[in-house]
């Protein structure tokens, strides 16, 4: 019988902000994830990147600025930066946890481009705050290059688009590796955006929500189960008002009709529910969304927002 597949989303939450930080909540986010593969289950985990890849960005621009005979660093190069070294932490965290409790399964992490529409109306509308506060003269630079700023408090800061996921280029690959039985770190940070020009991909200065990859590589690797892990053990309605009530076992449904009223946050816990959404109408089985504490717990349907 063919073993159980999740895809497990790592919210910032699970990944710090920092190196060391990082390092210390990899730990911790290992030992959630070994508990699903104890407990017989393939697992794709993929992550956000947010605080890394603003650093990475900061840190490669600031470097060019020192030394002129570099070039700046595009989005597309610091998302895959990003993916590089957060893999790197969690796949070395996890393979150490599994050999402590007796498993010997492989974990690799797989560099993964996702497409995007280059007509995506995100581009004109662009939405997302990378990097540091610039000073009006580096923010007319910036506007110079074709790149969109926004004034906020002490300054100007850079904007990118947030475009929606088309497909995934390193499907097969990733389908190869937990068909093999390993665990596979895919999609960070919401893939690298690229656009298909003929036979070339070209690096698309954008990033995509990392919750609604999470969801469409559920969906392209025919998982049973989306469980996306942040920093709450439910979901709630009524966010910041004097009576919030959790969410346990909901439809679809249900779901949608939350959404219409307008009960999620946009930006954090609206991509979640649509992410969700989008891959139970799409064959998937259920989606879970609880704290990383409780993944096995949500695992075992005892806790979290159960969807199906």
């Amino acid at each position: 019988m063919q073993k159980k597949r999740i895809v497990v989303a790592l919210g910032h939450r699970a990944l710090g902000t920092t190196l060391p930080e990082q390092k210390r909540a990899t730990e911790k986010s290992a030992r959630a994830v070994a508990d699903l593969v104890e407990a017989g289950v393939n697992v794709v985990i993929t992550h956000s990147n947010a605080p890394q890849v603003g650093m990475i960005h900061t840190a490669m621009n600031e470097f060019q600025k020192l030394h002129p005979d570099y070039t700046a660093a595009p989005m597309s190069v610091c998302s895959a930066m990003s993916q590089g070294y957060i893999g790197y932490d969690i796949q070395n965290s996890l393979r150490a946890e599994l050999l402590r409790r007796g498993i010997y399964k492989p974990v690799a992490t797989v560099l993964t481009q996702v497409t995007v529409d280059p007509y995506d109306e995100a581009f004109y509308n662009p939405s997302k705050v990378i990097g540091r506060i610039l000073t009006r003269e580096e923010a007319e630079a910036e506007e110079a290059k074709g790149n969109y700023v926004t004034e906020v408090e002490g300054g100007w800061r850079r904007i990118v688009a947030a475009p929606k996921p088309k497909d995934i280029i390193e499907l097969d690959t990733i389908q190869l590796m937990l068909d093999a039985g390993q665990v596979v770190i895919a999609a960070g940070g919401g893939g690298i955006p690229v656009l298909e020009q003929k036979e070339e991909l070209k690096g698309a200065s954008a990033v995509i929500e990392k919750d609604l990859i999470s969801g469409l590589l559920a969906e392209q690797l025919h998982a049973d189960e989306l469980m996306i892990l942040t920093s709450v053990e439910h979901v709630v309605t009524g966010y910041n008002t004097a009576q919030p009530s959790p969410l346990e076992k909901i439809t679809v449904a249900e779901a949608e009709k939350y959404m219409a009223e307008g009960q999620f946050e946009p930006g954090t816990m609206l991509p979640k529910i649509e992410a969700a959404v989008d891959f139970l109408k799409k064959g998937g089985k259920r989606a879970v969304i609880t704290s990383i504490d409780k993944a096995k717990e949500g695992y075992l349907g005892r806790t979290g927002t159960i969807i199906e």
